[in-house]
């Protein structure tokens, strides 16, 4: 687990032959209010929790996940996780809250040839991924939590209720998987992703000022180029229609 600014830790993902989502946990760790954002794959809470705790942080002060979005290499590990924390709140965008309270899974798995191969691999049962939801997040929010203020972006187009975490004041944007390091962006063929909204979103995001990218996947990138995400938009253009 790796300390990125005071109230922002990132654990690496570990990737197997399905990826597995990077976890990160913000909140000052003396406001007893912390936020994990997102779970990863399935069989790693183990991994992450250790990670967590070696670095000092209790768990008991960890008071809610929020999702970035619902697919599996994000939603995969939360029930072992919530296991560990029975008290954490859940968190989703509302476009994916609902489905994900009625079990329906196709945001999670994406496409349904993934789905039969996930869960002949993983031993997955229809249902797993069904999940009350204690706040469902609009986009627009001003979330005051662990002595911290993010600014919650709805952003579309990998997923239909993907969002953004924005930290205005030290210019920490946490994506999800709509835009990645090394001019990267997250794929925009499955259920619910529309190239033209991932557009829209990404344009979005090319207005703040970033100075610390934090994705989903791959490297977290500091001191990002200015210009970095309006370039992205820019390599990617002629595929976003």
């Amino acid at each position: 687990m790796q300390k990125v600014l005071d109230g922002i830790y990132f654990i690496s993902g570990q990737d197997e032959m399905i990826p597995d989502a990077h976890v990160y946990i913000i909140g000052k760790p003396e406001s007893e209010d912390l936020s994990m954002i997102d779970a990863g794959l399935m069989g790693k809470a183990g991994y992450k929790i250790n990670a967590i705790q070696e670095l000092g942080i209790q768990l008991e002060d960890i008071q809610r996940v929020i999702m970035t979005h619902t697919h599996l290499d994000h939603i995969g590990c939360l029930a072992e996780m919530r296991e560990k924390m029975p008290w954490a709140e859940l968190w989703v965008q509302t476009v994916e809250a609902e489905p994900l309270e009625h079990g329906d899974e196709r945001t999670v798995y994406g496409m349904d040839m993934f789905k039969s191969m996930c869960q002949m691999q993983y031993g997955l049962k229809d249902g797993a991924f069904t999940f009350q939801v204690d706040q469902k997040l609009i986009g627009n929010e001003q979330l005051e939590i662990g002595g911290m203020i993010w600014e919650v972006m709805h952003v579309p187009g990998h997923s239909a209720g993907s969002i953004a975490l924005y930290d205005p004041e030290r210019k920490v944007l946490i994506p999800g998987d709509v835009v990645y390091a090394d001019y990267a962006i997250g794929r925009f063929d499955l259920y619910g992703a529309n190239p033209h909204h991932h557009r829209e979103s990404l344009l979005r995001l090319a207005d703040l000022d970033v100075d610390i990218l934090l994705p989903g996947h791959n490297q977290i990138l500091e001191r990002v180029p200015r210009g970095y995400l309006r370039e992205t938009v820019e390599r990617w253009e002629a595929y976003l229609v």
